[in-house]
């Protein structure tokens, strides 16, 4: 049997707030243990209270079998659309990576105990940074926008029909990896000439110690091209979020 929500907006609202909270659950920060469950779960409440005025002439099933699967395809679509939205935040995370890996810092991996994984130095500093970037530009109230407007694109009651699942994945990934490559390209460009500058110094002088010169300038050459690239992630991030709204709305059907 189905009913319209206008006699149980109740159960819209709790079915609104299964999709955000497994959004919540995937997306960093929201999901480092910066945040706490009760927090997660009570910003998801108040996010649905948006939404639920929207979803008034929706249907629902109010037997158990088909309740259960309403909130498993809540959950399931919360988690891909923030499968997707993680995805292309940690663009900017891996950026970091490939500049630990040329610049020497890469052996330097620690544990992060928010993110409950290991993590070389700029690849955290370039998450934190671009965490940083995001909620001071009100990047974060545009990614969240753009996750309560895919209930206008799939409401509760309906069944997610992805025409092109694999290439909406592969699509993704590409960017993820563009993304990633066009920010520490530049940085490792650099960092590859100073290398070969360094190879040839020891065989025009040998002599000279090449360990004790090139680890200190390897040190400094880096340090002063992450600084010089702060200005250049204000504009990574504004694409990041944009590749984010366009990879929900396609993901619920939006185009």
């Amino acid at each position: 049997m189905y009913v319209t929500l206008a006699g149980e907006p109740l159960l819209a609202y709790l079915l609104a707030s299964v999709r955000i909270v497994a959004w919540l659950l995937v997306v960093p920060p929201f999901s480092t243990r910066a945040v706490p469950t009760m927090a997660k779960v009570v910003l998801s409440l108040g996010l649905a209270l948006t939404v639920a005025p929207a979803m008034a002439q929706a249907e629902v099933p109010l037997e158990l079998g088909g309740l259960l699967v309403s909130v498993v395809t809540q959950v399931a679509t919360g988690a891909a659309l923030g499968f997707l939205t993680s995805l292309l935040f940690a663009a900017v995370a891996a950026a970091g990576s490939l500049v630990d890996v040329f610049g020497g810092f890469a052996l330097a991996q620690g544990f992060d105990p928010l993110g409950q994984n290991s993590s070389t130095v700029f690849g955290t500093f370039h998450q934190w940074l671009f965490t940083m970037l995001l909620f001071a530009s009100g990047g974060h109230l545009l990614v969240i926008g753009g996750l309560l407007r895919t209930f206008d694109l799939l409401p509760v009651g309906q069944m997610p029909q992805v025409e092109d699942g694999t290439g909406l994945l592969t699509r993704a990934f590409t960017l993820f990896a563009v993304i990633a490559v066009q920010v520490a390209l530049p940085m490792i460009a650099v960092l590859f000439v100073s290398d070969l500058g360094l190879a040839l110094m020891t065989k025009v002088a040998p002599q000279l110690n090449a360990l004790n010169v090139m680890f200190p300038a390897k040190i400094g050459m880096t340090l002063l091209l992450v600084g010089l690239s702060f200005p250049v992630l204000t504009t990574v991030v504004e694409r990041v979020v944009d590749h984010a709204m366009a990879a929900m709305a396609a993901l619920v059907g939006g185009g």
